[in-house]
């Protein structure tokens, strides 16, 4: 199957490295640090969430206050290594410019928050953005005398922003909406695609296989 097949809606990531992040959809880097980051350490995941762990204790008068550094326990050392250890794992992840606009920044919280700010815009940006890609998923259509693979390429962008704002799309949906997409020259092959499998069960790499073969024979002819 060619390269450019599925590698840009399901893209490979290394299970050992944070993926990279150099300004492009960020949605979509955001969901992968997600799990990233969770799959490394929950605790780590928490402080991005709720902020750095500070040390307190409370006063003769009832109040909570920072503890000074030789009133820190080891427990509290552990804990507020913590926001080090989150702070380390996304800025390995962000390129020379990007990590310039946050590197002065010492919580991680403030850091993601920065990013999702920057780079995803206001709640009302966001709900604008999904709407946009829900629209041009609703009305795509395969273009005249389009490649099987550039077609797949404009929808992998498509299903790829959805997936970027936590809008996961079923794999056998995605499977009928590309089958549905294609033009009128492709029906023998589409009604040939449903009469031998089960959509609910077929893959996205045997679908587009079998699309991609079926162009190169309809080329050759």
């Amino acid at each position: 199957m060619s390269s450019t097949s599925t590698s840009n809606l399901y893209e490979s990531q290394s299970t050992t490295k944070p993926p990279f992040f150099n300004g492009d959809n960020y949605p979509y880097w955001k969901n992968h640090m997600r799990f990233f980051i969770k799959s490394t350490d929950y605790m780590v995941w928490d402080v991005v969430e709720e902020g750095p762990y500070i040390p307190t204790k409370r006063t003769d008068e009832g109040r909570l206050v920072p503890k000074v550094k030789s009133e820190m326990t080891e427990e509290d050392r552990r804990k507020m290594q913590v926001n080090n250890k989150a702070l380390h794992i996304i800025f390995c992840a962000l390129g020379p410019d990007i990590y310039s606009k946050v590197s002065s920044i010492e919580s991680t919280k403030e850091v993601w928050d920065t990013l999702e700010t920057t780079y995803e815009g206001t709640s009302d940006v966001k709900e604008m953005k999904i709407g946009l890609l829900n629209l041009s998923y609703g009305n795509f259509k395969m273009d005249p005398d389009e490649s099987v693979s550039k077609m797949f390429d404009r929808f992998s962008i498509i299903v790829n922003g959805l997936k970027g704002f936590s809008e996961v799309i079923p794999e056998d949906k995605i499977i009928r909406k590309l089958l549905y997409s294609l033009l009128e020259s492709w029906d023998g092959k589409r009604t040939t695609i449903i009469e031998a499998n089960n959509l609910k069960t077929l893959k996205l790499d045997e679908l587009v296989g079998s699309l991609l073969t079926h162009e190169i024979m309809k080329q050759g002819r």
